[in-house]
């Protein structure tokens, strides 16, 4: 599998297309890559209710968990082609920091510049999963 972030933010932009934001009008698609280069995508699914929205990293990380993968997550692109930039929301961040705390976020600008943060800069003092065992 490749590991190439420009490939990764490539198959998160087809799950945006994929994405039901009926309310929001925002699309967004995420491909989770795994260290045995496994890779996942998700994107969001709204309800009228907002708060039972999943979002496209979640969907994504949870399709993995049903496949098996419990741990190991290396690197998570998330694209928008409705927003500049798309960062993981907060629930997301932990939900990462759940299955890695190594893992690259990888967000792509309107110029196609691709930039990459670890799970630790954008949840700083998180309790990862080994801390609580």
């Amino acid at each position: 599998m490749r590991k190439d972030p420009c490939y990764l933010i490539s198959l998160a932009s087809e799950a945006a297309k994929k994405a039901y934001a009926p309310y929001s009008k925002f699309r967004v698609g995420a491909c989770v890559l795994y260290g045995d280069g496994s890779v996942y995508t998700g994107c969001n699914v709204e309800n009228t209710s907002y708060g039972l929205a999943v979002c496209a990293e979640r969907n994504a990380i949870s399709t993995a968990v049903a496949d098996g993968k419990h741990s190991g997550i290396e690197a998570i692109a998330i694209f928008s082609p409705d927003s500049e930039l798309c960062f993981p929301c907060g629930a997301c961040r932990q939900w990462v920091a759940e299955f890695s705390e190594n893992a690259k976020i990888i967000v792509q600008d309107k110029t196609g510049q691709i930039m990459e943060f670890s799970i630790k800069e954008l949840l700083p003092n998180a309790k990862f999963m080994h801390d609580v065992r």
